[in-house]
């Protein structure tokens, strides 16, 4: 005999047969999942750093992601490798503000409440270059 139920868990029906109870999946279910996404001013920040970058010949390909509760922008230096740096906006926790995270492969390397707070991880970091004064001296300086 095959038992139906609703949510209360009542039997509603039988039917002969093997015995089976068949419930409902909502039941069973992790809730409402929403599939977040990144908003038109978070996806002009994320091309702007992505072409920069393709400009320079660092990087070469991207990839737009969505899981339960996440929207990932992938970055790759070649297309047939994983991803060199992924940026995770994951859904509101209870302040209602998106969190954004910087990965470098499973390492995470920046976390923020902002996507530009993050994306400071990319900003060009000072270098000590050498240049030769037509090859009288080395002049060290900042660039």
């Amino acid at each position: 005999m095959v038992k139906m139920m609703t949510a209360q868990r009542k039997t509603v029906g039988a039917m002969l047969g093997k015995n089976a109870t068949v419930l409902p999946l909502s039941e069973y279910r992790g809730g409402a999942r929403r599939t977040l996404y990144f908003t038109r001013p978070e996806l002009n920040q994320l091309l702007g750093l992505y072409s920069r970058n393709v400009i320079r010949g660092v990087w070469r390909d991207y990839a737009i992601d969505h899981r339960d509760g996440q929207a990932l922008f992938s970055i790759f230096r070649h297309t047939h490798e994983s991803a060199l740096y992924t940026i995770v906006k994951s859904a509101a926790g209870s302040g209602g503000e998106p969190q954004f995270t910087v990965l470098s492969g499973r390492q995470r390397v920046r976390v923020g409440r902002t996507l530009p707070e993050v994306l400071g991880y990319f900003r060009s970091k000072l270098a000590l270059v050498f240049v030769l004064d037509f090859g009288k001296r080395a002049v060290g300086g900042l660039a």
